[in-house]
């Protein structure tokens, strides 16, 4: 036995084990790029006609096989159109890579304090006042072209504006505003509604919206629902609702700089954490599992005081939510 090990550690190179971690690596990569779309069906739609082909070679199949060889040539055309909003994801990702973000640290935590504590108060604001509103966070992927579909204002960010774009029957509040840094951008802009999303729910045209520019971008959109007032935080077409002023903050403080951290997690093992391990940013899976603890607690605390215990919104708890929490673990 020994001896067989010593051969198979012999015959090991170091080359090849690199060449084997750095494949499964891309792997891993390209199954969590396209975790909750509609290309997961696709890939297995492709792997079950690479099986029937590969069952046609070995059967000896030769119409078979002559037809679907024929058709494949087609079909690369067709994957590169299908994937075409992965593609242009992965692609966007990979240009991210090797950012000299890291030295302006200091400015960027001061900004992010300042555009979270910001697009928070609008938020509470506008939500009191029966309002509806869609911002758009920029972060390293430009949106130069989702502003200019709107009207340019290139303002200085802050929380009265935004409360004041967004009040009904003005030129301005049908649509979405563009924050780049702090300033804002554009106002009015039209965004792409969601089309790989999962459709697990019935969701509204802002909603749709916000799910839509990030599918497509790294941006981070805060959604505030006019019919229910209700305050939602999107991001890599993750939805997290029910959000108040200090989480809301928390949470675009930690989307916008990681290092920064704040958010109420908890670790893996139980014990309280003050942000996200290593300095990396929480999914937003992390900060719905969180909501809907805390919501949960409120409502168990409610009725042992011997009150009716407050019946929900019907969107507390969406199905989106739910997948994506699966999905992150």
């Amino acid at each position: 036995m020994p001896q067989l090990v010593e051969s198979i550690l012999g015959q090991v190179r170091l080359n090849a084990v690199v060449d084997i971690g750095i494949t499964a690596l891309l792997i891993y990569w390209g199954f969590s790029l396209i975790r909750g779309t509609r290309a997961v069906r696709l890939v297995i739609g492709v792997s079950l006609v690479m099986l029937i082909y590969a069952a046609a070679q070995f059967f000896g199949l030769r119409l078979l096989s002559q037809i679907m060889q024929t058709g494949a040539v087609v079909g690369l055309f067709a994957l590169v159109v299908i994937f075409q909003p992965e593609l242009r994801r992965a692609l966007e990702r990979i240009g991210t890579v090797g950012s000299l973000a890291w030295l302006f640290t200091g400015t960027e935590q001061r900004a992010a304090g300042h555009i979270a504590a910001e697009v928070a108060r609008a938020a509470v604001g506008i939500s009191r006042a029966g309002h509806g509103a869609l911002i758009v966070l920029e972060r390293e992927i430009g949106l130069q072209e989702v502003a200019e579909s709107g009207v340019m204002l290139h303002a200085d960010l802050s929380a009265d504006l935004l409360e004041t774009i967004f009040v009904p029957r003005t030129p301005l509040h049908d649509g979405a505003v563009i924050i780049r840094g702090e300033t804002i951008v554009a106002a009015a802009a039209l965004l792409p509604l969601a089309e790989t999303t999962l459709q697990l729910e019935r969701f509204g045209t802002r909603h749709r919206a916000a799910l839509g520019i990030t599918e497509q971008s790294d941006a981070i959109v805060v959604v505030v629902s006019e019919e229910s007032g209700q305050i939602s935080i999107v991001e890599r077409a993750r939805i997290v609702r029910n959000l108040d002023e200090p989480k809301l903050a928390r949470a675009i403080v930690t989307l916008l700089h990681p290092a920064l951290g704040g958010l109420p997690f908890r670790r893996g093992d139980g014990t309280p954490g003050g942000g996200a391990p290593g300095g990396r940013a929480p999914r937003l899976a992390e900060l719905g599992r969180v909501v809907r603890r805390r919501t949960h607690q409120g409502r168990a605390s409610s009725t042992a005081e011997g009150r009716p215990a407050e019946r929900p919104p019907e969107d507390q708890e969406p199905p989106a939510v739910a997948a994506a929490t699966r999905g992150s673990r």
